[in-house]
C-alpha cells in the first residue's frame, strides 16, 4: 500500500487514532466524579450518571441503582455541565475526524500533502485544548 506520511507521519496518525479513542471512550463513561449519597456510591460524568436519586409518584426521595444517560440536555444539573459536555463532545468529534483522516493517510497515497497535515494538527490542537 502507497502511504502519503513519513513514518513519523504514520506514527502521529496511530497515536491521535489511539487518544481519540480514549477521548471518546471517556467521554461516554460515568466514572468522572465518585461519591456516596443516602448510604450508596455514585459516579457521573457530564453525559452520564450511575446510582442517582429520583422522586417517587408519593414525592419521595429513592437510589435509582443503573447507570444512563441524562434524559435530555436540559436535565444535566448545570450550565456549566452543559456548557462542558457540548465542548467535550464536540472536541472528541474533531479528535476522530482528524485522526481518521490521518489513518486513512496511511493506507492511501497522496490524501494527505503537507499543507492538509499542518491543518490537521491545528484542527487536533484546538479540539485537544477543551
Amino acid at each position: 500500500m502507497a502511504s502519503s506520511l513519513t513514518v513519523v507521519g504514520a506514527l502521529w496518525a496511530l497515536l491521535s487514532f489511539l487518544s481519540a479513542a480514549i477521548s471518546c471512550t471517556s467521554f461516554f463513561m460515568p466514572y468522572w466524579l465518585f461519591g456516596s449519597q443516602m448510604g450508596k456510591p455514585v459516579s457521573f460524568s457530564t453525559f452520564r450518571r450511575c446510582t442517582y436519586p429520583a422522586h417517587t409518584e408519593e414525592k419521595s426521595l429513592v437510589m435509582v441503582e443503573e447507570c444512563g444517560r441524562y434524559a435530555s440536555f436540559s436535565a444535566i444539573p448545570s450550565l456549566s455541565w452543559q456548557i462542558s459536555t457540548l465542548v467535550t463532545g464536540i472536541g472528541c468529534a474533531l479528535l476522530l475526524l482528524v485522526s481518521l483522516s490521518a489513518v486513512l493517510g496511511c493506507c492511501i497515497g497522496d490524501l494527505i500533502s503537507r499543507m492538509t497535515g499542518r491543518l490537521q494538527g491545528g484542527v487536533q490542537f484546538v479540539a485537544g485544548k477543551r
